[in-house]
């Protein structure tokens, strides 16, 4: 028998913020069942968690949306080491973890009381081209704005900490909350860019306790819409850095993004950026998490 929950990341109210599967165990399972599990779930990432397979980790921890594995995953992240935490009554401590795409990454298991949340240290920020020109155009066609919607000068721009999105800044709230994407658009732009994500966000009225509200769309690898995404605000507080958008006091700048209204499963995600002497950044991701459910199946 295989332990599997289900898990709401970045929220403490279940069946809000973004939901993730994850399989304790999962040791045996072929490519082929793992993604026929993502499938049946049907959320935007299932985590299968595995054995270390050498010494520089401690858990391996593999990532499928319901079409396709992906190299790493914020919110699914956070669900497997929740879901770790709860199954195996873990204390707080940090580890790591070797993702699928063989990328280690220290993970920090935080409690306060009976509450818990996990830290996922991102890589190294690394910053894509710009999107400028008829590329530019089509994005912004293809997400149903215009060039006057976007804000001020900030560049459109392939931004990665472990996994690229497309961060697009907009004017106002209301006009995030508003785009309504063609699809298959966004889609046809991913094969050109090599990048699947588009993550939308404004610094308008978020509120008094958030920086940002944002949208993410990733259609080319199965996800529509994502509630609440881990690896968009990665790259988001690296971003606002990089610019020179948010302030950067003893070398760090911490934030708190919003997401998911759109969708009825709103979150948040607590992201931390910081710079060394030489200029390079370093981004950590933060969030609590609810268990849905709990379940058994044998495959």
């Amino acid at each position: 028998m295989r332990v599997l929950y289900q898990v709401d990341s970045f929220t403490t109210t279940a069946f809000t913020g973004n939901p993730a599967g994850v399989v304790l165990d999962a040791e045996g399972m072929t490519d082929a069942q793992m993604l026929a599990v993502a499938r049946e779930l049907n959320n935007s990432e299932t985590a299968f968690v595995l054995p270390a397979d050498s010494a520089d980790h401690d858990v391996r921890v593999r990532f499928f949306t319901p079409a396709a594995e992906v190299p790493t995953c914020g919110h699914a992240t956070v669900a497997a080491h929740f879901a770790r935490a709860v199954e195996y009554g873990l204390p707080a401590g940090s580890l790591v973890q070797k993702t699928g795409g063989g990328l280690r990454q220290p993970v920090d298991v935080v409690r306060d009381g009976d509450r818990i949340a996990i830290r996922m240290h991102k890589g190294a920020a690394g910053f894509g081209p710009e999107l400028e020109g008829p590329r530019l155009d089509r994005l912004l066609r293809a997400l149903g704005v215009a060039r006057g919607d976007l804000a001020g000068d900030r560049p459109v721009q392939i931004v990665s900490t472990g996994h690229g999105k497309v961060l697009v800044g907009l004017r106002d709230r209301a006009t995030v909350d508003g785009l309504r994407p063609d699809r298959e658009a966004l889609v046809s732009l991913s094969r050109e860019t090599g990048c699947n994500g588009y993550f939308v966000f404004t610094l308008d009225g978020a509120s008094p306790h958030a920086l940002t509200w944002s949208r993410m769309f990733a259609p080319a690898i199965g996800i529509d819409e994502d509630p609440v995404t881990g690896n968009g605000h990665g790259p988001l507080g690296a971003y606002l850095v990089r610019h020179g958008i948010a302030p950067v006091h003893d070398g760090r700048f911490t934030f708190t993004g919003r997401q998911g209204e759109a969708m009825g499963r709103p979150g948040r995600v607590r992201v931390c950026v910081a710079r060394s002497p030489e200029g390079d950044l370093t981004v950590s991701i933060t969030g609590e998490a609810v268990t849905a459910f709990r379940a058994t199946f044998t495959l």
